[in-house]
């Protein structure tokens, strides 16, 4: 008598009924309902520390640009630079000083009526006015006009009722008198030193003080100082 067989175990024929080819097992059969299906192992994923480095790249064959080339890129910018600089000067009038009307000060100090207020006249038009302005303070004016000379040096204008001993070392930093100027027109006028490399002409009035101040020569501003009428 032949021993019982399991129900769940397969037949070792596996030769069909009625004359059909034999059927094969093949690996990637669908596996019974109920039990999982198997996995390949994969193979493992390799260390990201461990990937080998990219090949190196050739280098430039110019890694650096040569002398002559950064002088020639520097002269390219510097030529529109310096025709630009050569228009703004040459037709533009780039180094002219900006010139004001004085009009309006020497009217507004006259109005004032502080001191009697000399104004040049005669003056080529070579002299030019950069600045000018009448101010109070405590009750006493000052106007001030400001010259560049022919010569291209500064030259300044000042008539204040101010009293001197106080005029005086603001306006000059401390000058000193250096004797008469000896100008024409019989007005008493003393040189006085000044700030700096500055000189000045100065003349003292009972009711104002006028001053001929500036970097200019002592031929400019005895100049200016005579044209005062």
């Amino acid at each position: 008598m032949e021993a019982a067989q399991p129900a769940d175990r397969v037949p070792t024929d596996a030769t069909p009924p009625d004359g059909q080819p034999p059927v094969r097992p093949t690996a990637g059969a669908t596996p019974p309902a109920g039990e999982p299906a198997l996995v390949e192992p994969t193979a493992p994923a390799a260390d990201a520390g461990e990937k080998p480095a990219p090949p190196a790249r050739k280098e430039k064959a110019r890694s650096e640009r040569s002398p002559k080339d950064m002088a020639l890129s520097l002269l390219v910018l510097l030529v529109p630079i310096a025709l630009l600089v050569a228009f703004y000067r040459g037709f533009l009038g780039g180094d002219e000083p900006v010139t004001v009307d004085p009009a309006p000060a020497f009217e507004q100090a006259r109005a004032a009526n502080a001191f009697p207020v000399a104004e040049p006249r005669g003056l080529g038009s070579d002299w030019r006015t950069v600045s000018a302005r009448y101010q109070t303070e405590t009750g006493a004016g000052t106007l001030r006009i400001g010259y560049v000379t022919p010569e291209g040096r500064g030259a300044q204008l000042v008539e204040s009722n101010v009293p001197a001993e106080k005029l005086l070392p603001a306006e000059l930093s401390g000058g000193q008198p250096q004797g008469p100027a000896d100008l024409p027109g019989g007005t008493s006028w003393q040189r006085y030193t000044a700030r700096g490399n500055e000189q000045a002409l100065v003349l003292l009035e009972p009711n104002r003080t006028v001053l001929v101040v500036g970097d200019a020569g002592e031929a400019e501003l005895r100049e200016l100082a005579t044209a005062l009428r």
